[in-house]
C-alpha cells in the first residue's frame, strides 16, 4: 500500500501505529518527495513522505482505518499494489509478521 504524509512527524507515528498493531510487518518512509498534483481546480506542488507499507490483502482494510483515523490530509492518498511475486522467504516473513498473535 502506497500513502503520503503532510510532514515527516506524521509519517513516523503512522508507520509506527501500522507495525505496533502487526497492520504491517515494515513500513519504508521516503523522504521529501515533491507531489504534484490537482487540487480543487489548482495544481499544487507540496513536499511530503511517502510510505511504502508492506502487508496482506487480508489486512487492507484495517490499513486504510488506520490511515483514515491519522492522516491530516482531507483525502489520503491510500493506493494497493498487488505483489506479483518476490522472494519466497521475505512474502513468508510479510505473512507472519502481520498475523495475529
Amino acid at each position: 500500500m502506497l500513502t503520503t504524509c503532510a510532514t515527516p512527524a506524521e509519517a513516523e507515528g503512522l508507520a509506527s501505529a501500522l507495525v505496533e498493531r502487526r497492520l504491517a510487518a515494515c513500513v519504508n518512509a521516503v523522504a521529501d518527495v515533491v507531489s504534484t498534483f490537482r487540487w480543487q481546480g489548482a495544481v499544487q506542488r507540496e513536499r511530503e513522505t511517502l510510505l511504502v507499507i508492506k502487508t496482506t490483502e487480508a489486512r487492507l482494510a484495517a490499513v486504510e482505518a488506520v490511515i483514515l483515523e491519522r492522516s491530516g490530509y482531507e483525502l489520503p492518498e491510500m493506493i494497493a499494489i498487488p505483489v506479483e511475486g518476490g522472494s519466497k522467504r521475505y512474502l513468508d516473513w510479510v505473512q507472519s509478521a502481520v498475523a495475529d498473535g
